[in-house]
């Protein structure tokens, strides 16, 4: 809802216009929506808790894992529940705080996952060109701060580009995707402020391409380490654990791309929302996948979780 008063539009309401709103629409959207999420929700969640339960999986490559699998699980939790939702009882309506809360947590996931993965690529760095030092650099304690570093830095960004937009005064109240984003956001604000924001964004990713910087040097520096390995099962094992890693950071850095280094128009595509899609659904989905097809670690780790619980049941302990 839009209220004019003395010359200044007040928006309390927004109106997440993402898709076709036919009926048939809408149920074809729930149905995609809720079994990507539920697949989602079992993939990561298996990781966590396979990393949580099994003993040989207590080591820094899968206590990262862990938190992205965290974070994905927290980023597509703040989309996609309240989309679904929407088209269920064929609404297209969020609250202000409620919009400001999507873009705030989906922020604050998105940017803590580029700071997790330059430190797995550090991670990977000193394991395969240090690897006499790994267990003193890369101790618990570190890898505990690592992470808290990653969330507090994800912390302070979404809370820059919020608090940003909180200044912003909008001509509209539409937003033509499936849930609020700082570019949608900015597209319908009539407010000179919004310099601010893009100067933020414009900071955000000078300070994303350093980090992206940090990865391709890691990544270099392994290879070259990699590539001197006399033997060819060293080489592969040493492979399996840094490809998954590197396909994720290209999907990441290329979602990242499609959402936030389009140019920002007044005008909006229709094909934004399905755009959408790639950045904000594809990488939580794939992510598991990608890191679990060659692990032989992680699988084996699984199978022996199952093989425990269901061997407990049959004798009747957990």
């Amino acid at each position: 809802m839009i209220h004019t008063m003395e010359n200044q539009t007040i928006v309390d309401v927004f109106l997440l216009h993402g898709f076709p709103d036919t009926e048939e629409l809408r149920i074809f959207h729930i149905i995609i929506f809720l079994v990507i999420y539920l697949v989602v929700l079992i993939e990561n969640f298996i990781i966590i808790t396979v990393v949580l339960y099994s003993y040989q999986l207590h080591s820094p490559l899968y206590f990262f894992l862990a938190n992205l699998s965290f974070q994905d699980l927290g980023s597509i939790s703040v989309t996609v529940p309240k989309s679904m939702m929407n088209s269920l009882v064929n609404t297209e309506a969020i609250s202000y705080a409620g919009c400001f809360c999507q873009v705030f947590f989906f922020d604050f996931f998105v940017i803590s996952h580029l700071f997790l993965l330059v430190v797995m690529a550090y991670d990977r760095y000193i394991a395969i060109c240090k690897p006499l030092h790994y267990e003193i650099v890369m101790n618990k304690r570190t890898c505990i701060q690592m992470v808290i570093s990653a969330l507090t830095s994800g912390l302070f960004f979404s809370t820059l580009y919020t608090g940003n937009l909180l200044t912003l005064d909008f001509c509209s109240n539409v937003v033509n995707q499936f849930f609020c984003e700082i570019p949608q956001l900015l597209k319908i604000s009539c407010s000179d402020y919004y310099i601010a924001e893009k100067l933020a964004l414009t900071f955000g990713s000078c300070v994303g391409f350093i980090l992206f910087g940090l990865i391709v040097f890691s990544y270099v520096k392994i290879f070259r380490t990699v590539l001197k390995i006399p033997s060819t099962q060293g080489k592969q094992k040493a492979f399996s654990t840094c490809l998954p890693h590197l396909i994720v950071i290209c999907l990441f850095v290329a979602s990242a791309s499609l959402a936030y280094f389009s140019p920002i128009s007044t005008s909006s595509s229709a094909l934004d929302p399905f755009i959408s899609i790639f950045y904000c659904v594809v990488p939580p989905i794939m992510n598991p996948l990608i890191y679990s097809m060659r692990n032989n670690e992680l699988k084996m780790a699984f199978w022996k979780l199952i093989l425990h619980v269901y061997l407990s049941r049959e004798t009747g302990f957990l």
